[in-house]
């Protein structure tokens, strides 16, 4: 069983950087891929990226390429995003997720998912 804990989250402006953590309680997360994803109000939830964990691959939707960046930290079990340049359009509840062996952008191909944490990006 995995579980993930997102965090993180808040209020901030245009153009500011926000850190997304998912902390995984797991023993190893080796065959793992971990994913972000996003939900806006009213809207379907959309791939932001993914990472392999044993690999360190990443994968990213275009409309964050360059802006957001996703890592991991081993030791820690711990899944990041790094979000710079926010844009009010990346409003949205952001998860963390998780699979097995190869990134998907499909939010149904993830089995664990995080509870979620709210970014709002004023204009």
């Amino acid at each position: 069983q995995v579980q993930l804990v997102d965090s993180g989250g808040g209020l901030v402006q245009a153009g500011d950087s926000l850190r997304l953590s998912c902390a995984a309680s797991v023993r190893t997360f080796d065959n793992y891929v971990l994913g972000w994803f996003r939900q806006a109000p009213g809207q379907e939830r959309e791939f932001v990226g993914a990472i392999t964990w044993a690999a360190g691959r990443t994968s990213y939707a275009d409309s964050v390429k360059g802006r957001f960046t996703i890592s991991r930290d081993n030791a820690k079990n711990t899944l990041y995003l790094q979000m710079n340049n926010l844009k009010p359009e990346d409003t949205a509840v952001y998860c963390c997720a998780a699979k097995f062996v190869s990134i998907s952008t499909r939010d149904s191909d993830y089995r664990y998912w995080g509870q979620g944490t709210q970014v709002t990006v004023s204009s």
